[in-house]
């Protein structure tokens, strides 16, 4: 499906608070691989995305470490790994509606594409690395910093919590189990493989995480049973 009206464009830039240059960068991050198979024309936003992940971790990187100049490298990387979660990133998406504004292709479309969380992270990121060909760096860090000073604001992000560790001392006191991690399936391109990890206490499944790497995804994986577990009083 083509969103590409001007005015759902004028729409989105002023959602992110940036006017593009170059019109075709935006339309690019927003086209869905699936859109360019079905109509046989046009680029996808992949390798967009594998830029933008690059962008945003070193732009994250530059914010941390000038907000938190007494944080340690460990601290540091996870305060990172939350903002950047797929998680992390798919909310940030959902925020200013970017699923509607994406092209897809129809099966994609009817699979419920626009609420996808790995199709949505991958579309910010495709967009971060748009605004910084179009702009240059001040643009898009200004972008990147207007988006992400709220969630600076979470203690969650700003004590760089390791949730492994939260979950293995408060499984042991309401469960008296230790919790296991199974990978399940790993997915996507070698250039930006996704990881999933299930999580179990005993023979329970508390959750799944989904991640770049093994570790972040055991990290989400933590997350989730923790608010299980919570929930649970």
């Amino acid at each position: 499906m083509d969103n590409m009206s001007e005015h759902n464009l004028e729409t989105l830039e002023e959602k992110l608070g940036y006017r593009f240059r170059e019109r075709g960068f935006l339309e690019e991050a927003l086209t869905h691989r699936t859109f360019v198979n079905e109509t046989g024309g046009g680029k996808d936003n992949q390798r967009l995305e594998f830029f933008g992940d690059a962008v945003l971790d070193f732009l994250l990187s530059d914010i941390l470490m000038l907000q938190f100049p007494a944080s340690r490298e460990g601290d540091l990387t996870r305060m990172r790994a939350a903002l950047v979660d797929e998680t992390s990133l798919a909310a940030i998406a959902a925020s200013v509606d970017l699923g509607s504004y994406l092209r897809l292709g129809r099966g994609e479309e009817k699979g419920g594409g626009r609420q996808k969380r790995s199709l949505l992270a991958d579309a910010f990121e495709a967009l971060v690395a748009a605004i910084y060909l179009d702009g240059g760096l001040e643009a898009v860090k200004g972008v990147v910093e207007a988006i992400f000073r709220p969630l600076l604001a979470s203690g969650e992000v700003l004590t760089g919590r390791d949730f492994k560790t939260d979950l293995q001392e408060r499984a042991r006191l309401a469960r008296g189990e230790l919790p296991r991690y199974q990978l399940k399936e790993v997915s996507g391109p070698d250039h930006d493989r996704r990881y999933t990890v299930e999580i179990y206490l005993g023979k329970e499944l508390m959750g799944e995480g989904i991640g770049r790497s093994k570790k972040e995804a055991e990290q989400a994986a933590a997350k989730a049973a923790m608010l299980v577990i919570k929930a649970e009083g």
